[in-house]
């Protein structure tokens, strides 16, 4: 059978990091038309074999060449570039956040399914270690009824950066609340479900800043859990990365999903120690003094493109439901307007 063929619209972060190694290392899938304005000699040395273009018009010259676009470019172009996609009846991959309003996003979703043609979208940290280790603990019953679970994505960025991610115009989705919001919420979705209120608390903490960056919410969720969840660019220490607390014991997570730095550092799926996390970033659950050590579950990104594989071939579902992001969509359009207008949200 041969190779699907993979179109990355965007060569950043997310393209040159994340999209384009994972989708080559996917047997049945290969990066075949690479879009980039800035780092085409770089895109051609990663991947020889795609064809680089430099912007969206000459990316969809190639339309009929291709089984799937995936959508990495600045925010506010998620939406524009997913439809285009969809009008030429090609299946989308969307990185997150999928799009600067869940009504955007109702729109892309709606479109896919008047065309018939496959969506998703890059919820990748469903599929970190430390996640993965989390989910694990909550299905042994071992923590007894939870009803807490604390989340932390803290990093130490002293220095805004002149990126679009730091830009202040609302079309362009930046802020803490959406970068690294679009993980934190849709992991707590994920774990305890539909949100009933939301709370938050959005700063601006570094000179100059143009948009929030240090972040906390408060969930409650449907079924009673609260869900506590920081984000902050001013973190200069390690907090606990996950604590769940439940009426039988307490589960504390330290340390960071690997996967990241090891493509960065060169590394791909199907390497020695990808995915493991250093056995000192093990959690503990227990009470008091009485702790057990929790191995961390390896982290498996590579298991997102392959889904998709399957699914483009008939075999099986997207690996994200897009329903699922414009959920958390609402939830983070919430924290804003809490965090601006310090009260709380009923949804």
């Amino acid at each position: 059978m041969s190779d699907l063929r993979v179109g990355v619209l965007g060569y950043g972060i997310g393209g040159r990091v994340f999209h384009a190694p994972l989708v080559a290392a996917t047997p049945g899938l290969t990066p075949a038309v690479i879009t980039t304005s800035s780092n085409a000699a770089q895109a051609r040395t990663d991947h020889p074999g795609a064809e680089v273009v430099p912007d969206a018009d000459a990316f969809f010259e190639h339309a009929d060449e291709l089984d799937l676009v995936v959508v990495s470019t600045p925010n506010r172009t998620h939406v524009p570039l997913a439809l285009r996609a969809i009008d030429a009846g090609l299946p989308v991959v969307v990185d997150k956040p999928f799009a600067p309003t869940a009504a955007e996003a109702e729109r892309v979703v709606a479109a896919a399914k008047a065309a018939g043609v496959g969506l998703t979208v890059f919820q990748n940290r469903r599929l970190d270690s430390d996640f993965l280790t989390v989910r694990k603990v909550l299905e042994s019953g071992k923590l007894g009824e939870v009803f807490r679970f604390e989340s932390r994505y803290d990093r130490w960025v002293p220095k805004p950066k002149d990126n679009w991610r730091e830009f202040g115009d609302p079309a362009e989705a930046g802020g803490l609340l959406y970068d690294l919001g679009a993980h934190i919420v849709d992991q707590a979705l994920q774990l305890f479900g539909p949100v009933a209120q939301v709370y938050a608390e959005t700063d601006r903490r570094r000179a100059g800043v143009q948009v929030d960056d240090d972040v906390f919410v408060a969930l409650k969720h449907a079924n009673g859990v609260r869900s506590h969840l920081w984000a902050s660019a001013l973190a200069g220490t390690q907090n606990p990365r996950f604590r769940v607390l439940g009426d039988q014991a307490t589960f504390t997570k330290y340390g960071l999903d690997v996967q990241e730095p090891q493509i960065k550092a060169g590394m791909r799926p199907g390497d020695d120690a990808w995915g493991v996390e250093p056995a000192s970033d093990a959690g503990k659950i227990g009470v008091g003094n009485d702790v057990k050590t929790v191995p961390t579950e390896t982290g498996r990104y590579e298991q997102f493109y392959a889904q998709v594989r399957d699914a483009l071939r008939g075999e099986g579902e997207f690996p994200v439901d897009p329903e699922s992001s414009v959920a958390a969509l609402r939830v983070i359009e919430a924290a804003r307007r809490s965090g601006v207008e310090g009260v709380t949200i009923a949804l």
